[in-house]
């Protein structure tokens, strides 16, 4: 099933209120977000040009450690719908559960597609897909774990959305390889989904396919202007890493406290195990904050981190009122 956090609108639906009055915790975005700068006004009125997105690629490549080929798209997700048409459809494996839209466009794409639990189940699939660290759960592969798989499947895809906080878990510094894809979000860890910024890393050949498929301007220039000062600012981005990584512990704190079991995540969002997670939903969105459960679990539920003292003081009195 495609469903997805973020549908702010299906919550306000069932139990009212407007967009201002919630916070929504559903996703895995930073809501403390990177101050955006001033833009110049070509990034409004021209088409972005080829020296801005080579700009824009070279910036990526020194933020990440990037040894391949590097390409810019209006979001991991555009990638993700892009990559089934790199070749022609095979079988694909998909290490599970995790971001459903894998599996989905894949099959939307015509091809053959397991959902497997294990990595070495990943072993012989024409692609083989792995979300590391991996949503909702937050599991994570040393970049050596994931290499020993490569020469066991035809393309080996691996989706680091939320790996901005955990460097040394990154396949970055490994993407010249061949049959290695890497995909990186922007949004999630920068809190700016808006901008719909994503990169896909890989080898020259495959990035230069998906380049084509992508067309002259595969992102805007107000995307370029903003990602290359964010992917720039290593100080908040050091900042922003310590600060999440101690407000995690401050959650799986509090759900601790609230009878909920924490069964990981990542720093953008905690994983936690309940008596009825629709019950916790409902207890939550009674205080117009919006969390996410899933289709597959009657217990999971995934929370983003709340950002600002107001925030943090609603959260803390809506787990305050969970039954024990």
């Amino acid at each position: 099933m495609r469903d997805h956090g973020g549908n702010i609108d299906a919550a306000i639906q069932t139990y009212g209120g407007a967009a201002a009055d919630w916070i929504d915790l559903s996703t895995g975005i930073n809501r403390a977000r990177y101050p955006v700068p001033p833009l110049s006004a070509a990034a409004w009125t021209g088409l972005p040009t080829r020296a801005a997105i080579a700009a824009l690629h070279d910036t990526a490549r020194t933020a990440w450690g990037i040894t391949g080929a590097v390409l810019a798209v209006s979001g991991a997700q555009t990638a993700i719908q892009m990559i089934p048409r790199l070749t022609a459809p095979a079988t694909a494996r998909v290490l599970a559960p995790t971001y459903n839209e894998h599996a989905a466009s894949l099959r939307a794409a015509g091809w053959q597609v397991t959902e497997v639990a294990t990595l070495a189940d990943l072993a012989g699939a024409d692609l083989a897909v792995v979300v590391n660290p991996n949503n909702p759960d937050g599991n994570r592969y040393t970049p050596q774990t994931l290499l020993n798989l490569l020469p066991k499947v035809g393309r080996l895809l691996v989706d680091e959305s939320f790996a901005d906080p955990q460097p040394a878990f990154s396949l970055c510094g490994e993407t010249g390889r061949a049959g290695l894809l890497v995909l990186r979000s922007f949004g999630k860890f920068y809190g700016l989904a808006g901008v719909r910024l994503g990169f896909i890393l890989g080898s020259p050949t495959d990035i230069a396919a998906l380049s084509e498929m992508s067309g002259p301007w595969p992102v805007s220039g107000a995307a370029i202007e903003i990602g290359i000062a964010a992917l720039a600012d290593t100080a908040w981005q050091a900042a922003t890493t310590a600060r999440l990584t101690a407000e995690a512990a401050q959650l799986d704190a509090l759900a601790t406290a609230a009878g909920w079991t924490a069964l990981g995540g990542t720093e953008l969002f905690r994983l936690y195990d309940t008596p009825d997670a629709v019950d916790a939903q409902n207890t939550l969105a009674a205080a117009h904050i919006w969390s996410r459960i899933f289709p597959y679990s009657a217990r999971w539920l995934r929370l983003g981190l709340p950002a600002g003292p107001s925030e943090w003081a609603r959260v803390t009195a809506a787990l305050t009122r969970q039954p024990q």
